[in-house]
């Protein structure tokens, strides 16, 4: 006798998965009565889930990401493709990743820049002009303009990004502290010493290059944003995470990628495109240079615009230590890769590198070898060098500024003879630097500023994202074009090759009617394993359902082991039923953590989800990777299934609408459940289901539409939005999802019965 409605010849029992039966046919019915509330224990009983295993006790997976999540103070080193090719498909990946993780992809919407240019100061052999320009609507980029004086153009240009120096830009060094560096043989001149930020630019300008000197935000003028919200946030502020009016760092920024980062990177695009709209600037000899935070600032733009020539970070460079403040981090940069190969995206143009003795003392063993040999594989292989000082600390001292010298000289093409020397200058007074004045009034600052900026950036996005909105064949290719790379970014893994997963088959068991199979699955350079199941009937129809459940594999089964009654009645219909452990569920959860598992954060008591996010993938990208893997190895399995389908409930849906927006053809038919979630209705970092970046990407809609033309049943919706079924008319192929509005209680079965049309 099986439980599935029909079996019983009795009425009011019937009506148990229909309506209620009446007070009046239970007294009716009073023997049967017992019979009922035994039958109702039972069935309230089968509600939970068998606890199903694969691995023997004592036996947890060897899984990577049973560990602790990365921090900044990892190790980063960079693994070299083997061929030109693949460090062409990787560097496309990773330079997308950068974008996507600024914030800048697409790239907002450029409006004018505005430049305002005023108070130039002569001095024997350069000029220094005061500018300031908007980056973003009312956000502006403040610094020094250095020109070469007597010289005829076209010139050179070079940014100059100061990174983490006392007041930045006007950084004043003291007295005291210059005569030591003089001692040690760190400078030369009590003025370079004092003022190395002015040194630099003014050299350069000496050596015939035209210099922007601009601030990292919340430094100098740069105070729209306040220094301790750049550089020192720790605490959230709940009167800045507001659904509609919030600030940056928060849930709601987050998941916009809106960052302080981004901005800064914003900024240096926007200085570049400043540099480039002078007079007598060579668009073919631009360079950029920074230390520390600069040197953040230096290889992140010349990861990402192709205008750049020639660069050279100091003192930042290692797989050591990738940058401690919020400023240089964000979320999704530096998964899965590091500093020495984001300035490694710049090859196979000039990068020249200064290491001391700090966190890039390792540079000559760890890292250069392998920047070597990847500039070697590209024909360059003299475009790349470092340099180390190491009985020197943290610094861009004049040995630093000497190197930088002569590499710019040989690779902007200025002609100066090694070895190049220094020379002292008049330094510039704070009141000489600073841009605001009378006459050109400080823009607006606090926190009301800040809100109607990340409104103001938040907006251009929506309006991008609705010009993306498919019409045509033609525009849903641009819609995956842009939005699809948004979100390969966002889960940050493509389709497994079938061929790199392992699989470890430790249980078969012949249940009947069909095979029970309890199997690993294992990806060796991921250092993950997956634990997964197989009900395969005798008389396979050569279909398989990947079935997900939030609960694990053991979503399949009634408490005693059976399987619950739509896993049977696919079963009974022949397609072998496969599931898994996704990461945090079943035999896949960290030692000692509670379950449901949410995000793990880093060890850091500064609420910033970058410092966790940027170095690891959040709990839903893992279990759409878990997911991706299995679907891979049933594509490949040697079994030949002629088609494969996807089905997911409640916070399962979500993974698998994302598995299949990132399987694409590997998937023949998808049941998606999503319980109406959205992912701006979040407001806590550790949410299971938090994934940063995904509002901007267009929500829930936008990840179903990534789906277009694909055969999909929906349900958790009250309609189908009118733009979705666009969508996929767009596509020019398939019908919309089909809806599912009824009972919750009804939706699994009706999936099934969908699946088996």
């Amino acid at each position: 006798m099986s439980f599935d409605g029909e079996s019983f010849q009795i009425p009011f029992l019937r009506d148990l998965r229909g309506r209620k039966p009446r007070l009046t046919e239970l007294k009716e019915n009073l023997p049967m009565t017992r019979l009922l509330l035994a039958f109702v224990v039972c069935c309230v009983s089968s509600l939970a889930v068998a606890d199903v295993k694969v691995l023997p006790d004592g036996r947890t997976p060897a899984d990577k990401r049973l560990g602790p999540p990365k921090d900044l103070n990892g190790y980063f080193p960079l693994e070299v493709p083997a061929t030109k090719e693949a460090w062409a498909k990787r560097a496309d990946f990773v330079r997308k990743q950068v974008l996507v993780s600024q914030g800048l992809w697409p790239m907002p919407t450029k409006g004018p820049l505005k430049p305002v240019i005023h108070g130039k100061i002569e001095r024997d052999d350069f000029t220094v002009e005061r500018v300031y320009f908007e980056s973003a609507p009312g956000f502006f980029v403040t610094g020094s303009l250095f020109k070469p004086k007597g010289q005829k153009g076209p010139f050179a240009g070079v940014l100059c990004p100061h990174g983490h120096w006392n007041n930045g830009r006007f950084y004043d060094a003291g007295a005291a502290a210059v005569r030591q560096q003089i001692v040690v043989g760190a400078e030369r001149f009590e003025n370079s010493g004092r003022y190395p930020l002015q040194a630099r630019c003014i050299q350069l300008a000496r050596m015939g290059c035209v210099v922007f000197h601009y601030d990292m935000i919340g430094n100098a003028d740069s105070t729209q944003l306040s220094h301790a919200l750049v550089h020192r946030y720790a605490d959230r502020r709940p009167e800045m995470e507001k659904p509609n009016s919030w600030g940056f760092y928060s849930p709601q920024a987050e998941s916009r990628l809106q960052s302080v980062m981004g901005l800064q990177t914003l900024n240096s695009v926007a200085a570049l495109d400043f540099m480039l709209s002078l007079k007598d600037i060579d668009p073919n000899r631009i360079g950029v240079t920074g230390a520390s935070g600069g040197g953040t600032q230096t290889f992140i733009l010349s990861a990402i615009d192709p205008r750049v020539t020639a660069q050279f970070p100091a003192v930042m460079v290692s797989t050591g230590m990738q940058g401690g403040c919020t400023c240089e981090n964000c979320s999704l940069l530096r998964v899965n890769t590091g500093n020495i190969e984001l300035a490694g995206l710049f090859a196979p143009k000039p990068l020249g590198m200064v290491a001391a003795d700090d966190w890039t003392k390792e540079i000559m063993a760890k890292g250069m070898p392998e920047l070597t040999k990847l500039y070697e594989m590209l024909g360059a292989k003299d475009n790349v060098k470092a340099t180390a000082y190491l009985h020197f600390p943290h610094n861009y001292n004049q040995p630093s500024r000497a190197a930088m010298y002569s590499w710019f000289s040989k690779h902007l093409k200025l002609g100066q003879p090694d070895p190049i020397v220094e020379g002292d200058f008049q330094p510039l007074s704070i009141a000489e630097l600073t841009v605001f004045d009378a006459d050109h009034p400080k823009p607006p600052s606090g926190d009301d500023f800040e809100r109607s900026l990340t409104k103001t950036l938040a907006a251009d996005d929506e309006k991008q994202l609705a010009a993306l909105t498919p019409t045509s064949p033609t525009s849903f290719t641009k819609f995956r074009e842009v939005v699809g790379t948004g979100w390969q970014v966002l889960i940050g893994r493509e389709l497994p090759d079938s061929k790199s997963i392992e699989r470890e088959k430790i249980k078969k068991e012949d249940r009947g009617e069909y095979f029970f199979f309890g199997d690993l699955l294992r990806l060796k350079k991921q250092q993950e394993e997956v634990p997964i199941v197989f009900l395969h009937p005798k008389k396979w129809n050569k279909q398989v359902v990947v079935w997900v459940d939030e609960s694990g594999k053991s979503g399949l089964f009634n408490a005693d082991g059976s399987p619950k009654y739509e896993i049977k009645t696919l079963l009974d219909a022949n397609f072998c039923v496969a599931s898994l452990d996704v990461f945090g569920t079943g035999e896949l959860v960290p030692a000692g953590a509670s379950t449901p598992l949410r995000n793990r954060k880093v060890n850091t008591n500064r609420q910033f989800a970058g410092f966790t996010y940027g170095y690891n993938h959040p709990l839903f990208a893992q279990r759409v990777h878990d997911i991706l893997t299995l679907i891979s190895f049933v594509r490949g399995d040697d079994h030949g299934a002629s088609k494969v389908h996807l089905v997911g409930f409640g916070g399962a849906g979500l993974w698998v609408a994302a598995a299949k927006a990132i399987a694409g053809p590997a998937i023949d038919r998808t049941a998606i459940d999503t319980a109406g979630f959205r992912f701006a209705s979040l407001t806590e970092f550790d949410d299971p289901q938090f994934l940063p970046g995904a509002v901007k990407y267009g929500d829930v809609p936008a990840l179903l539409m990534l789906s277009a033309g694909s055969d999909m049943w929906l349900s958790g919706e009250k309609q189908v939005p009118k733009f979705i079924a666009d969508t996929w008319k767009a596509a020019g192929a398939g019908t919309p999802p089909t809806l599912f509005t009824g009972e919750a209680s009804a939706k699994a079965n009706a999936a099934v019965q969908w699946l088996s049309k």
